[in-house]
């Protein structure tokens, strides 16, 4: 299904509360998009409670093992199904999936995003922890293995980090490289009618706005000739980022990946996994085709 805005949006959703804000804020940063939204379900397919009521002794098991998994590909549609109405609910029309897995989730969400034609992949992240923001297997996965852009959405978010999804502008990192230049292409691609900013980290690990940026399809001019925080620290990098992002009330942090790898995986680079990990708002990965 194409919507309006022809955009088509794989959710990874499995009941969290992350997996909500996901939706929720997606639904603010791509609004008329259309959902995808797959649950992914793996051994043992149901919960131990399930699983005692279903058990009636060993000369039972060829039975037992399959009332597990018709009761766990049951609850893997319902779930499905209550990510399909939070998404409706935000505004989204959806549809949804329920696929059985053996483990290598973020993989096979990739996978999907192929198969279904998405343009980009929606995840959330695990929340936070010791002050950083902790993502899971599944998000960490799919963002090194996707082929499409991938937003990660932190859990939870802030009242001023929720506030700016509407119409934040998408700040995305600048350096003058082609991973920055793709990023900034898809960044005007997929959230055509907001406000774009980019800004570069400069030797003294500050993030700044390039001058003049365009609020079109052309990529940023060029910046002063400098390092661009070549040499400084990842999360430097990543902090001062998120700053900026802060300071302009950005909706999304976006930052170019270093392209593919022979078997596919992308080479994130420190600045980008920092980012995912520091950014503290959504966060779109961009990988370089």
């Amino acid at each position: 299904m194409r919507t309006s805005n022809g955009l088509r949006v794989l959710v990874g959703y499995d009941g969290s509360p992350a997996a909500s804000t996901a939706i929720e804020a997606g639904s603010l940063l791509l609004p008329g998009a259309h959902a995808i939204v797959a649950h992914l379900w793996t051994p043992p397919y149901a919960d131990a409670g399930l699983r005692r009521r279903l058990w009636t002794g060993s000369r039972n098991l060829d039975t037992f093992v399959e009332a597990v998994e018709r009761e766990g590909g049951r609850e893997a549609e319902r779930l499905a199904e209550v990510g399909v109405k939070l998404a409706v609910a935000a505004g989204w029309s959806a549809e949804h999936l329920a696929r059985r897995t053996f483990g290598g989730e973020g993989v096979q969400l990739a996978q999907i995003a192929d198969e279904t034609g998405a343009d980009v992949i929606l995840v959330g992240s695990r929340g936070l922890h010791a002050g950083r923001a902790l993502l899971g297997s599944v998000s960490d996965m799919v963002v090194h293995y996707s082929s499409r852009p991938v937003i990660v959405v932190p859990h939870p978010l802030l009242l001023e980090e929720y506030s700016a999804l509407a119409q934040g502008p998408a700040l995305v990192g600048w350096d003058d490289s082609p991973h920055a230049a793709q990023a900034w292409q898809r960044t005007r691609e997929l959230f055509a009618g907001r406000p774009a900013i980019a800004a570069t980290v400069g030797p003294d690990g500050v993030a700044t706005v390039v001058p003049d940026t365009p609020d079109a399809a052309g990529a940023p001019p060029a910046a002063e000739p400098q390092e661009h925080g070549r040499h400084i620290r990842a999360r430097t990098v990543a902090e001062s980022l998120g700053a900026c992002g802060r300071t302009n009330g950005a909706a999304v942090l976006v930052v170019g990946s270093r392209g593919r790898s022979a078997t596919r995986e992308i080479l994130l680079g420190s600045v980008a996994k920092a980012t995912l990990h520091r950014g503290h708002r959504p966060v779109m990965v961009v990988p370089q085709s």
